[in-house]
């Protein structure tokens, strides 16, 4: 024998404006049978699936928070910022290698020297040759290789801190990029569930035109047969009216709703089916103890761009002091003019491969340093400015989180009376259904008015709305505790 779990369906038919729809109400059963039936049934199974039309498939609340991470520009983005900072940190530590430049020239022009001073600004040629009684306009080739090396060694730790601020920033950009995660699958959950609380007053809506117009069935018939006066059917109408206007509006919103959730999940607006299951229930824990919010990822956000402003001031304090420099020269020259040309002017050659062959080198080693004196005054003001900035960003950071911690206290009352409100909703809707029904009843056998019954029938739709929106408010005010505590895992564990 085989034992079969299996969801028998409930067929329910509902006509809407577009047509009719066809939903189907779960429930489980278990049969046992023999295998040669269970065979029957796979069999017949096989037949009959591919011509099924298969229902949409169901979004959780994880598969949207999960699309809207890996889809919101906004995170894409500041996920390139962070690894900006990752190749920053690379190239400050490259940045105390010491130099190595080569350098090749090869020249053709005349060596006419004088006697003078000169600056070495630049824009000026280096010939060299004797002062000579006159000009003359021989020239030969010529050509200089050089190899250069030099390293700032020491510079009281200068690199160490221009490093520093670099791995500074790439935390800062961490944390900037966890913050806004967390932020965003805020949002998108807060987007979720406004969506499930439209998509539930459409619902509700829709339950409130089912019975205006069955109300308006019956008001008609009997006004046509005499029954009741012929007013009650224009009440009757003006109350399906009102109920289809309802239904457009809260189609409206939830349109809006939808919109809002595919935009948050970077993906074309759909028409989205939701997880009902978990906000048809209270959350499991709802603790009021108060939690820590040290670890809330907006305030490490903020304390690490203090952490950036204070490595960037100790690394203003190092461009004041001294830098100590090791460096090397290796140069080979060559020249188309002989060692007799100062007295001899035709020792020379144009011969291009001559002039460019070195025929003498020299060699130079040697530590140097430098300090610009005047730099203490100008570092000395930067300082002094960046400390500023590292005070402003610490008053940002009580600001935030000043309000986080209001914020969690404002949570925590929202959610006792958001529950108060929920254990209230089914007594409610309790109590207007059955005065709906009572004074349906008393309308059908001639002992109440039409006025009456349209007020039973506000009152029940009231308290399925106020029932929808109970249920909203307790996952909402769940949401807001877990976005105040910096712990979105409050919310998904329920």
């Amino acid at each position: 024998m085989i034992c079969l779990n299996f969801i028998r369906f409930n067929l329910k038919v509902v006509k809407d404006t577009s047509g009719y729809i066809f939903t189907f109400a779960p429930k489980y059963d278990s049969i046992i049978m023999s295998k040669s039936h269970f065979l029957s049934l796979f069999l017949l199974l096989n037949l009959l699936v591919p011509c099924a039309k298969l229902s949409a498939q169901v979004l959780t609340l994880n598969d949207a928070v999960e699309t809207g991470l890996a889809n919101y520009g906004s995170i894409k983005a500041k996920n390139n910022y962070l690894n900006a900072s990752k190749a920053t940190v690379l190239q400050s530590k490259k940045e105390y290698l010491p130099n190595l430049n080569l350098s090749a020239q090869q020249d053709f022009g005349t060596i006419n020297g004088q006697n003078g001073p000169l600056y070495g600004l630049g824009l000026s040629v280096a010939s060299s040759g004797l002062p000579l009684p006159h000009q003359n306009w021989n020239a030969a080739f010529g050509a200089l290789y050089l190899t250069n090396v030099n390293w700032d060694f020491f510079a009281f730790g200068r690199a160490r801190e221009r490093i520093q601020v670099s791995q500074s920033m790439v935390k800062r950009d961490e944390s900037d990029l966890e913050q806004e995660q967390f932020q965003h699958s805020i949002r998108v959950a807060a987007a979720y569930l406004n969506l499930l609380a439209a998509q539930r007053l459409t619902q509700s809506w829709e339950n409130n035109l089912q019975r205006a117009a069955a109300l308006k069935n019956v008001v008609v018939t009997r006004a046509k047969n005499g029954l009741i006066p012929g007013v009650d059917s224009s009440l009757a109408n003006a109350e399906v009216s009102s109920a289809k206007i309802s239904i457009t509006q809260a189609r409206d919103f939830e349109q809006e709703q939808a919109n809002n959730l595919a935009r948050l999940m970077g993906v074309t607006t759909q028409n989205f089916v939701l997880d009902t299951l978990f906000i048809t229930k209270m959350p499991q824990s709802l603790s009021d103890s108060v939690l820590k919010t040290e670890n809330h990822p907006v305030l490490r956000y903020y304390a690490n761009r203090v952490a950036v402003s204070e490595h960037q001031a100790r690394y203003f304090q190092t461009l004041g002091m001294p830098t100590f420099t090791a460096f090397g020269v290796f140069q080979g020259r060559g020249a188309g003019f002989s060692s007799s040309y100062a007295t001899d002017q035709h020792a020379y050659t144009q011969n291009y491969f001559e002039g460019i062959k070195p025929v003498r080198a020299n060699y130079l080693l040697g530590i140097g340093a430098t300090w610009n004196l005047t730099g203490i005054l100008r570092t000395r003001q930067q300082v002094a400015s960046q400390s500023f900035i590292s005070t402003a960003l610490k008053e940002e950071y009580n600001l935030a989180d000043q309000q986080i911690k209001n914020q969690l206290l404002l949570a925590e009352n929202k959610i006792r009376n958001a529950v108060s409100n929920f254990q209230e909703a089914p007594v409610q809707v309790r109590s207007a259904s059955d005065a709906y029904l009572q004074k349906s009843v008393l309308y059908k056998n001639g002992l109440s008015n039409m006025v009456d019954l349209t007020q039973a029938l506000y009152i029940l739709n009231r308290a399925e709305t106020n029932r929808d929106i109970a249920l909203s408010n307790l996952w909402q005010a769940l949401l807001l505790k877990a976005a105040a505590a910096g712990d979105f895992n409050i919310f998904l564990n329920q």
